[in-house]
């Protein structure tokens, strides 16, 4: 019986050490950081200046651009940004860079 349990023991190292040697799953990497250029710089700037005086800023990521779209628009007025100010804002928000 002890031989029995032993080469058992035995045959399942083995197979063991011969299965996969691939891990878990990686997690997904997230997307390299786009660099921004001038104008997305300008745009970063303007929305945690402007936007962050009234309130809590979300991460570009939290709304697609379709989503951003409006929100822009609308605190652009509040904010009393220029259309050009807005638009650099928008830009930033839905360029992937942060």
């Amino acid at each position: 019986m002890k031989t029995k349990v032993l080469a058992l023991a035995v045959v399942a190292g083995f197979v063991f050490a011969c299965g996969s040697s691939k891990s878990a799953p990686e997690a997904a990497k997230p997307a390299p950081k786009k660099e921004l250029t001038p104008e997305l710089a300008e745009g970063k700037s303007l929305y945690e200046g402007s936007c962050a005086r009234c309130h809590q800023l979300y991460k570009p990521t939290d709304y697609n651009a379709e989503a951003w779209k409006p929100i822009v628009t609308r605190m652009q007025k509040k904010a009393r940004l220029s259309d050009e100010q807005g638009m650099k804002i928008y830009n930033y928000l839905t360029s992937g860079a942060e």
